[in-house]
């Protein structure tokens, strides 16, 4: 008898592979290194997130997969495609200026640097194994070691009653998400008798009529599932308050990254092992994205500028506004013959989005150094004080409002918008339209207090500004290069939106 699963391709699981060891790693060196000498443990993070991305190239093929069953249909828990690259790519790419954000905040904050870079590379290692994961129990598990270290990092301020009340928040929506995700996952299982994606697909188009009805309350709570770990309304409450209760790398973290995680799962179980129940789904998400939209950008227009932590609270709100433009193409791929196109122009609006949100928040987390308030007002004059730094802000606003020089913001939202419109779903794209003049506004209201003439005080603290960390500086520059040589150059994203990814 042969054996029932192939032999390991250690090339094609190499990413979240390497983030993992150097996640151990660590763990290890933080129990031998003086005090003096832990500020090491992040040049080793960074350094581990450099390597994992560099172990992309070797597979820029596409064509890899293992844990593959040997005997029966072919089908393989593990595939290393042109989706799962890019996925990888944007989570360690958002990780690594994740890490870059949190060198100055671990000092400042005097938090744990082992716990907290162990956290990181943990969490980032499971975001990096869910792209590639072809069956439900890997998804899930990949899922939920992305989720569990988050958990722990949004607390890690253990003297401070925010933190941990944004950190119970987080843990028990993430649980409440998980259990239902995992109910509907033993339904499908019951009704097709595999968790491989692509029987689960197989397996559907002819189930037997008696468990009908069990697969469909299946696929059900399975997208209600995914629909938590995407912040989706009405399954978004626990958004703001987690953002502003974690430090400001975390929150950028969980704005890019964990919503990375939560789409590309979605991805998945709908268009790869659910597609025969388009017509539950499909309907589902398209009005999930017109609500997640709508609500998002509604309460972002309420912030108040005085508000104490009002920046990352707009931000909070903003990116929930984002999820719903993001579920629109996933929402698109129900109802056309290409739903690989579709599905490209949400990875081609989440590479845009990842880029210039975790500016924004690098911006945010250098402001905060002197007003450490973050409200919206504390912005006010941010142009004579530093220049520099308030272009960049100004930029990644714009790219998020779509206007330019943000070119790639603009181009971004034409994608989705068209995959709106291409599938039919006239109704979906005036709703998304609408909600882009919404979010004008506020988006221009912050950039437009960048360059107001500052008040006495605030010209006053110009004079004794703190030095910028020079990894805080680097995360900034990255951030607006790449926005900058995106919107010269938008097709090198929206590529991905005319390509089969899946």
């Amino acid at each position: 008898m042969g054996s029932l699963v192939q032999s390991v391709d250690w090339l094609a699981i190499a990413p979240p592979t390497v983030t993992a060891v150097v996640a151990l790693v660590i763990l290890v060196a933080d129990l031998f290194l003086p005090e003096e000498r832990k500020p090491l443990l992040g040049g080793i993070a960074i350094g581990g997130l450099l390597l994992a991305g560099l172990s992309l190239l070797p597979l820029h093929d596409g064509d890899r997969s293992t844990f593959c069953l040997s005997t029966g249909t072919r089908a393989c828990s593990y595939t290393a495609d042109h989706f799962t690259l890019v996925i990888q790519f944007l989570v360690l790419g958002g990780a690594l200026l994740t890490a870059l954000l949190s060198v100055s905040t671990l000092t400042d904050f005097k938090l744990p640097s082992g716990e907290y870079w162990f956290l990181l590379l943990s969490s980032a290692a499971g975001a990096a194994l869910l792209p590639a994961s072809r069956d439900l129990a890997t998804l899930v598990v990949a899922l939920e070691v992305a989720s569990l270290p988050a958990f722990a990092l949004v607390g890690l301020r253990r003297d401070d009653r925010r933190s941990s009340e944004a950190a119970l928040k987080f843990f028990l929506s993430s649980v409440t998400a998980t259990a239902v995700m995992l109910l509907g996952v033993s339904f499908v299982y019951a009704a097709t008798g595999t968790l491989h994606l692509t029987q689960v697909a197989e397996t559907l188009t002819d189930v037997d009529p008696r468990l009908e009805t069990l697969a469909q309350a299946g696929v059900a709570l399975t997208l209600v599932g995914f629909a938590f770990k995407t912040a989706a309304v009405p399954f978004h409450f626990w958004v703001p308050d987690t953002y502003v209760g974690a430090p400001l790398p975390i929150a950028a973290y969980l704005s890019v990254i964990g919503k990375a995680v939560g789409f590309t799962g979605l991805i998945l179980v709908t268009v790869v092992a659910f597609p025969s129940y388009s017509d539950i789904w499909g309907p589902a998400l398209a009005v999930l994205a017109a609500l997640t939209m709508t609500v998002g950008n509604a309460a972002a227009l309420r912030q108040r500028a005085d508000r104490a932590n009002s920046a990352v609270r707009l931000l909070a709100w903003s990116s929930v506004g984002q999820a719903g433009y993001l579920l629109v193409p996933i929402a698109a791929a129900a109802y056309t013959d290409d739903p690989a196109h579709a599905i490209g122009s949400t990875v081609a609006y989440a590479l845009m989005y990842a880029v210039v949100n975790l500016g924004a928040f690098a911006v945010a987390a250098l402001v905060a150094r002197t007003s450490p308030a973050n409200r919206i007002a504390d912005y006010r004059g941010l142009y004579a004080r530093r220049p520099l730094a308030a272009l960049a802000m100004g930029f990644f606003l714009l790219c998020l409002a779509g206007l330019p020089p943000g070119i790639i913001g603009l181009f971004a939202k034409v994608t989705v918008f068209s995959a709106a419109v291409d599938a039919g779903l006239g109704w979906l794209a005036v709703v998304m339209a609408i909600n882009v003049v919404i979010a004008l506004y506020y988006y221009l209201q912050w950039t437009a207090v960048l360059f107001r003439a500052p008040d006495e005080a605030e010209a006053a603290e110009g004079h004794q500004r703190l030095r910028v960390p020079t990894p805080l500086a680097t995360a900034i520059a990255l951030a607006a290069v790449l926005g900058i040589a995106l919107s010269g150059a938008p097709q090198l994203v929206l590529r991905f939106a005319s390509g089969a990814l899946l």
